[in-house]
């Protein structure tokens, strides 16, 4: 009976083992954490957003680096084979804003539990342990663990992960064991990370703001445009647009890039301007910084009012045309300048990793060393928010399970 041995205990991993051992292998899955999965658990929050319903072909179209790579495995293990794998286990999951896929539970421990009993079921043997290396034995692969334990077996997986949130294990491991046969390692670099501001953002912390229009401009070109949510921190700006705006930015460029975030979309210039008129008309004898309460939330009034140049105690019914207009353009238009993305610990997702060039997109199977094979994360692709990633990481597993 062939022996694999799958490296790292996540999505990509897991789905690799249970696949591989559903085809009759015998199947080794080591994890260096007291558990399997502790990056699944945090993900979309805690919920686990587990894929999307998007079809297939809009899937590329989310995936902004190495798309054409994922083509074979997309194909092979779809959203749909996923969704109805899950459910087959009992997993009942729902569709949310965006095509976004959650377990009904809105618990992602619900998630990490089916995929636990699917390893049990096909008789997956997990152990906990580090690998410190990999070497190559007489046609066969010896992992070697920290403790100087060993297993020799006829294939190895690498899915490792990348190396954000460190804490869960990710710590760029298998980019080393990958450039000891000889595979290139594109740097990695934060994909789907908070923006640091160079303004002051403090007094706005904690604030939500949800179906805000957030462009991000690199120089006069605009890289980015999307609805969504969003959220002020100590630091900047985080939330869903903000990762998936953080994904369009060039590292070199980020100090660069200029935020536009349009407070009410909803509304065109000139809507805006009735509607502000009729809050003044209502408030005409207040300071002007005591008349936008029912426009802003409480959090934004003052940078606002700041942004439109407007004295904030000056009356309500002594503000000119011209500077309704900066009004409106302060809320259509807040400007924030970027300073820099957030380390890469803090990011979702690792851009960059094991060189896609160098891996067989149809096996998952290294060009370069014969029985080794990568799965998830630890390869240069990653995508938007919205379940892409987690996709990437079933169906690169999937395709990996299937050819070891």
């Amino acid at each position: 009976m062939s022996v694999v041995c799958v490296i790292g205990g996540g999505p990509a991993g897991m789905m690799t083992a249970a696949v591989a051992a559903a085809r009759g292998k015998k199947v080794v899955l080591t994890e260096k954490n007291n558990m399997l999965g502790k990056k699944l658990l945090i993900t979309g929050k805690g919920r686990c957003n587990i894929t999307n319903n998007a079809d297939i072909e809009d899937f590329f179209k989310n995936v902004p680096r190495n798309p054409n790579f994922l083509y074979s495995a997309f194909y092979s293990f779809t959203n749909a084979d996923l969704i109805r794998l899950l459910n087959k286990l009992d997993l009942e999951t729902k569709v949310e804003r965006g095509g976004r896929i959650f377990p009904v539970s809105d618990k992602s421990k619900d998630v990490l539990n089916t995929l636990k009993k699917l390893l049990a079921k096909n008789g997956v043997a997990v152990y906990n342990g580090e690998v410190a290396d990999i070497l190559s034995e007489d046609g066969k692969k010896r992992v070697i663990f920290a403790d100087k334990k060993s297993l020799l077996c006829d294939k190895v997986v690498i899915a490792t992960g990348g190396v954000s949130y460190p804490s869960t294990g990710s710590t760029g491991d298998g980019y080393k064991f990958a450039q000891k046969f000889g595979h290139t390692v594109i740097p990695p670099k934060p994909s789907l990370v908070p923006l640091e501001t160079k303004e002051n953002v403090y007094p706005m912390m904690g604030l939500s703001l949800k179906n805000v229009v957030l462009s991000v401009y690199d120089g006069k070109k605009e890289i980015f445009s999307e609805m969504g949510e969003m959220l002020f921190t100590h630091y900047g700006i985080s939330g869903p647009l903000v990762l998936s705006a953080s994904s369009h930015i060039k590292p070199d460029r980020v100090s660069e890039c200029k935020v536009f975030i349009d407070l009410k979309p909803a509304l065109d210039e000139k809507t805006l301007d009735k509607r502000i008129l009729r809050d003044f008309d209502e408030f005409k004898n207040k300071d002007f910084v005591n008349s936008l309460s029912k426009l802003l939330p409480q959090k934004m009034i003052a940078p606002v009012a700041e942004k439109s140049g407007i004295f904030e105690h000056k009356k309500v019914n002594e503000i000119t045309k011209n500077e309704r207009k900066n009004l409106v353009s302060a809320i259509k238009r807040f400007p924030l300048n970027i300073k820099d993305f957030r380390p890469v610990s803090e990011a979702i997702v690792t851009s960059g990793g094991v060189c896609v060039k160098e891996i067989n997109p149809s096996t998952m199977e290294s060009k370069l060393e014969s029985g080794l094979f990568f799965a998830g994360e630890v390869i240069d692709v990653d995508a938007y928010t919205g379940g892409y990633n987690l996709q990437i990481a079933f169906s690169t597993g999937y395709l990996a399970g299937k050819n070891v």
